[in-house]
């Protein structure tokens, strides 16, 4: 992407407007804290990058991804503690299906995602994430 930017150039005896067309970078993706998609053409699949953000784990040392997509697994989907507090895991999933889930903190605690694309509730009581692909 190209864009005009209007430029004074200061000479002895002149004040002369320039054009000059600069590259406007592009900007980088970030992701402070809920999911990330990234759909893959080639096998139908999505790139779904869970995050949980430090304030939703202070102090975790063990959070893992817990849902539909590996049975409820405990232990399957650990995620990587980031140097900021956050941690996060990016899974290959199925399109076209919705996924509950929920995040499982030092063995003892569930968190859901902040920015779940929707939530239902469960047979315990609370509600699960559920994200859409």
């Amino acid at each position: 992407m190209k864009k005009m930017v209007m430029k004074k150039a200061e000479s002895k005896s002149a004040s002369v407007s320039v054009r000059k067309t600069v590259s406007a970078k592009p900007k980088a993706t970030t992701i402070s804290r809920g999911l990330k998609k990234q759909y893959l053409k080639s096998n139908g699949s999505c790139k779904v990058t869970f995050r949980l953000p430090k304030e939703a784990a202070a102090d975790a040392q063990i959070v893992t991804v817990v849902g539909d997509f590996n049975n409820w697994s405990i232990t399957e989907n650990r995620m990587k503690k980031l140097k900021d507090g956050a941690f996060t895991l990016t899974l290959d999933l199925p399109c076209n299906r919705e996924y509950r889930f929920r995040y499982f903190i030092d063995s003892r605690r569930w968190e859901n995602d902040w920015s779940a694309d929707k939530y239902v509730p469960n047979d315990f009581g609370t509600d699960d994430s559920v994200v859409i692909v």
